[in-house]
């Protein structure tokens, strides 16, 4: 086998991989602007002041995504990756268009259904395969991966500024845009996938099966119910420490500067130095500790300023980590389908997420939506410990 160094990606992988990047991250920078400043925006519309609905908003995207992850793969299979893509995006772009128009939640509601069917997530990552060689996918799959983390960072200090400059139907209207910009994108500077090989794929009972898949299909779920129920909560808290919304990007900026300086050596320790086990178990027990100490010592801005540091770090090494595992631990000839598995478990984690932290809230309060996650978290905990990591493989 050919060492790194004199088997490099061509020109054509890296502009694949950076462009399918840069439109995973415009599609879900859309997504991502909406948590930190919704559940602050909910009570100016009509039947906004029910938590359960704010959180139904909030998570009613990952329901429709959940539905449609799957479908869209296989339809990406045989009517080709770029049109599949295309579709979607033109969906969120609807949906999106469609909130920024409503007065009442459940129009709202309406929008973020909309925009889940969208569900391109398993195509442009079966694009990505399709348009890289083995021994670079996982490299392109943690490209991706990452990106993922990273909206959701610029999204945190983006969210209270756009808010305070545009309102919320302006942020709806601007990931709309967004959808479109991603579209150009694809056309201008994605190249020609290949055509799809003709081989018998695995059967899909054997991702279904693949106990290595599971686990990381349960730790996607847990990672986005717990992003999603965080911040039902977490932007009413700021609000009545005495933090405008204008002012929340004070508290988010340095805890995601922080998560990102941390979460760097982390994925090196991980990837280069065999050390996967070890920062995936680790990761998860600070997320953890994170939701035991919001449900107990939050008790200042600075406080909930760290706590929400120390999540960003377990939350971006997991995007980075989680979607480069699944490209090598697929069955050969199953890797579309065990993304579309992976896509759709994501999903359903953003709506449980939604939903169970607003009816929590409603019904228990803030301490019960962090004890809910944490219950999740150790789950999760319990199940990687018993993971196997893949072999790494050689590079000479």
């Amino acid at each position: 086998m050919l060492s790194p160094a004199s088997d490099p990606m061509t020109r054509d992988e890296r502009r694949a991989g950076v462009s399918l990047a840069a439109i995973f991250g415009l599609r879900m920078l859309g997504l991502f602007l909406i948590l930190p400043v919704f559940s602050v925006y909910a009570p100016t519309l009509a039947g906004g002041n029910d938590p359960l609905m704010v959180g139904l908003a909030l998570g009613a995207y990952g329901l429709t995504q959940a539905f449609f992850q799957i479908p869209y793969g296989v339809a990406s299979d045989r009517y080709g990756r770029k049109p599949i893509i295309i579709a979607g995006l033109l969906l969120f772009a609807a949906g999106s268009f469609l909130a920024a128009a409503a007065d009442d939640i459940v129009w709202v509601i309406a929008g973020r259904v909309v925009q889940g069917a969208g569900a391109i997530s398993a195509a442009v990552t079966a694009l990505a395969a399709d348009l890289t060689r083995e021994q670079h996918r996982t490299k392109v799959m943690a490209m991706i991966g990452s990106t993922i983390g990273l909206m959701f960072a610029i999204s945190l200090v983006a969210a209270p500024l756009l808010y305070s400059a545009l309102g919320m139907p302006g942020i709806f209207a601007l990931t709309g845009i967004l959808a479109v910009a991603a579209i150009v994108l694809l056309l201008k500077a994605v190249p020609a996938p290949p055509p799809v090989a003709d081989h018998a794929p695995a059967p899909f009972s054997a991702v279904l099966r693949h106990g290595q898949l599971a686990r990381l299909n349960f730790g996607v779920l847990s990672l986005h119910m717990m992003q999603t129920a965080l911040w039902v909560v977490v932007p009413p808290t700021l609000v009545a420490a005495g933090l405008p919304v204008g002012g929340h990007w004070k508290i988010y900026l340095p805890a995601v500067l922080v998560s990102f300086a941390v979460m760097v050596p982390a994925i090196i320790a991980a990837e280069k130095h065999g050390r996967m086990k070890a920062v995936f178990v680790g990761a998860i027990m600070l997320l953890l500790a994170v939701q035991l100490g919001l449900a107990t010592s939050a008790t200042s801005l600075n406080a909930v300023g760290i706590w929400l540091g120390l999540f960003f770090v377990g939350f971006n090494i997991m995007e980075a980590l989680q979607p480069s595992l699944i490209s090598r631990l697929a069955p050969a000839g199953a890797k579309g389908a065990a993304l579309g598995v992976y896509n759709t478990t994501q999903s359903i984690g953003l709506f449980l997420g939604g939903a169970a932290g607003g009816w929590l809230l409603k019904h228990f309060g803030a301490v019960a939506v962090q004890g809910f996650c944490a219950a999740v978290s150790a789950a999760w905990l319990l199940l990687a410990s018993t993971m196997t990591p893949p072999v790494r493989k050689s590079s000479t």
